[in-house]
């Protein structure tokens, strides 16, 4: 019989090699935030607040519409013209208010928008 080789090999490196450190800055693309900064810019909070409000006005406009009497059903209360079209038109228009609010970078303002905001 053989004998089974027992022994563990130990490898021993002379010199330490380290791994490239990667910065864990942020990239110079995007600006940095300070504390106490906000991360939109003034318009963006008015059309996100104008926005907040299209949406409101059409939830306000889609509500109501009590039936008279218990008794009748009329659809025309039910199935107007103002809550089937007008109201979701209203929303959606505040939705893209919203979307356009949260993507416009701070410092696009045009040049009236800086003097009626001075």
């Amino acid at each position: 019989m053989s004998k089974i080789n027992t022994k563990k090999k130990v490898v021993v490196t002379t010199s330490q090699k380290t791994a490239p450190t990667v910065s864990r800055t942020k990239s110079s693309s995007t600006p940095a935030v300070r504390k106490g900064e906000l991360i939109f810019g003034k318009t963006n909070y008015i059309l996100m607040f104008a926005g907040i409000g299209l949406i409101a006005l059409g939830l306000l406009l889609m509500s109501g519409g009590a039936m008279p009497s218990p008794d009748v059903w009329d659809e025309s209360i039910i199935f107007s013209t103002r809550r089937t079209l007008l109201a979701p038109i209203v929303i959606v228009i505040g939705l893209i208010v919203e979307i356009v609010a949260i993507f416009r970078k701070p410092g696009t303002d045009s040049v009236g928008e800086k003097e009626l905001l001075s």
